[in-house]
């Protein structure tokens, strides 16, 4: 070594053992820890602050430090409490009666009728609801009475019994196959290897799409701490998906158009995202979102793009055939690696069928559960559940054999020609307007002269099941089957809703408006989710 530099060492050894001198053993002791405990906590301030924004984080720091305040943890909870059961029109009245244990001896066949006693009491749905059912017509009768003999002939059957009933199995393969050759798989472009699974709703079908990409990408890429970027109109399944499994979601909002903003979603991958979000349409407001930009985005970043048509999947590809202009969405878009589908929506099959669909056979097997180590035997899973019903893959199969091509084509001509009638007329009432461009059967409208929810609860009194919505404050209707007949006598009510809010302003003995609105205002979105979360612990 250079005595120079031997000689400057020597110098700083000396003056630093000098300086240090000067303190306790102790302190030299406690100071490095100190550092390391002010630098984790100012990480985790950051980290907190860069997740949820400085406003967010100040607030919820505000609340924190008013709630250690006697008395107020427990009004804020006695206040909460009322609101939970506003919520739920009369708190937990409606469990009265209801039975907690089994009977002394069974009721046989007269259960039947105990059945149909209780029913009567369900709400009356018949075209009054958005969504929710999109089969037209009655129980007893047509398509209906179709897909309810085909669930009872295999209500027995089980497809994780693949030896004993391949009936079952050969009807979700089928399904997977045909639902496949409506998006895309018959393409040049879609590669050939379109795969998927039956579930049992979109929301599983997200949650394997997301599972499969997140596994995917750790193997690609060797992605740890993965990340998924989705625009503010996307499902909540997808922050469902993001609690389940350990995945950071950013979610980003929409641009002028209500749709994704692609430049957005751009600014925000980083080196651990794995998983970007597109829908068609999106469930708030009806619209697609622009699928081939965000095609390019994931492909040009290999990273994997997920296209929810859980909506849109039993509709678009026959209200392109019937000429209405449809921007690309499916597999025939490079870079969609992932698709969720549902049939029970406007596939018209029975509840609880969905399909989930993978661009090739290397990204779904990271779907897939196997276990080689347990006692009970080699086991493997292709869902998330193990048992699954065959009698709903026999009827959606029934479903889809049933109505045929021609029959889907009929049924989205009926709903798309009611969903511009029902857009014209709630363009033609001077007090709403319409959110965005709807492309599809969701109309989604809000106001700038009324409260849109108090329009809602007179629209709820009149016996209409409307959806509320927020960011901006609106409500939607989707359109099914069930309108057709009646989509003047809807027209009707809102048109008088909307009079009878504007003449007479003011919540709605009853109404939810003031619950909504102030939901809408508060700050501490914390309080807001707790709220939430009580409704749904006191309703299940």
């Amino acid at each position: 070594m250079d005595s120079s530099v031997k000689s400057f060492l020597t110098h700083f050894r000396a003056s630093a053992n000098l300086f240090l001198s000067e303190y306790e053993p102790l302190a030299l002791l406690l100071a490095p820890l100190l550092a390391l405990l002010v630098a984790r906590t100012l990480q985790s301030f950051l980290s907190v602050v860069h997740e949820r924004g400085l406003k967010a984080t100040f607030l919820g720091f505000l609340m924190s430090l008013i709630k250690l305040v006697p008395g107020v943890q427990n009004y804020i909870d006695a206040e909460k409490q009322k609101v939970v059961d506003k919520l739920n029109s009369g708190g937990k009245s409606k469990r009265e009666g209801w039975r907690t244990e089994l009977p002394r001896a069974g009721l046989g066949v007269g259960v039947i009728e105990k059945l149909k006693n209780e029913k009567r009491n369900d709400a009356v749905w018949q075209g009054k609801c958005s969504g929710t059912v999109y089969i037209g017509g009655t129980e007893s009768e047509g398509h209906f009475s179709l897909i309810n003999e085909a669930c009872s002939m295999f209500a027995h059957t089980n497809p994780l019994h693949l030896d004993v009933f391949k009936s079952v199995a050969q009807f979700e393969a089928e399904v997977v196959a045909m639902t496949a050759a409506l998006l895309g798989s018959k393409e040049k472009g879609s590669g050939g290897q379109i795969c998927g699974n039956m579930t049992s709703g979109g929301t599983e079908s997200i949650l394997l799409a997301v599972k499969s990409s997140r596994d995917y990408m750790k193997t690609k890429k060797g992605i740890a701490k993965p990340e998924m970027i989705i625009p503010e109109s996307a499902h909540s399944a997808y922050d469902k998906a993001a609690q389940y499994f350990n995945i950071k979601l950013w979610r980003v909002p929409v641009n002028k158009d209500f749709q994704a903003d692609v430049k957005a979603i751009r600014r925000r991958i980083n080196r651990n995202t794995i998983l970007i979000v597109g829908s068609a349409p999106g469930y708030p407001h009806g619209i697609i979102d622009p699928i081939e930009e965000l095609g390019e985005l994931a492909t040009s970043l290999q990273i994997c793009l997920h296209v929810d048509l859980c909506l849109g999947g039993f509709v678009l590809p026959f209200a392109r055939k019937l000429g209405y202009s449809i921007p690309p969405y499916d597999f025939s878009v490079k870079g969609v690696t992932s698709i969720s589908v549902d049939v029970h929506k406007y596939g018209l099959a029975p509840k609880g069928t969905s399909v989930v669909l993978y661009r090739n056979h290397d990204i779904r097997k990271h779907q897939f559960v196997a276990v080689t180590e347990w006692s009970g035997g080699l086991y493997v899973s292709p869902t998330i559940a193990g048992s699954r019903p065959g009698g709903l893959i026999a009827g959606a199969w029934a479903a889809m054999m049933s109505l045929g091509e021609e029959g889907y084509l009929e049924s989205t001509k009926e709903i798309m020609e009611v969903s511009k009638r029902i857009q014209k007329g709630i363009e033609e009432i001077p007090e709403l307007f319409i959110i965005g461009r709807p492309d599809m059967t969701i109309v989604a409208f809000g106001s700038n002269v009324v409260d849109i929810f108090e329009v809602n609860d007179i629209m709820s009194s009149k016996g209409w099941h409307l959806n509320a919505l927020q960011r901006p404050n609106s409500i939607h209707i989707c359109v099914t089957l069930q309108h057709v007949p009646i989509a003047e006598e809807f027209l009707g009510d809102l048109t008088q809703s909307v009079k009878t809010v504007k003449e007479n302003p003011g919540p709605v003995s009853g109404g939810l408006a003031p619950i909504y609105g102030a939901a809408g205002r508060m700050p501490d979105r914390v309080m807001v989710q707790e709220l939430l979360v009580n409704y749904m612990d006191s309703t299940c």
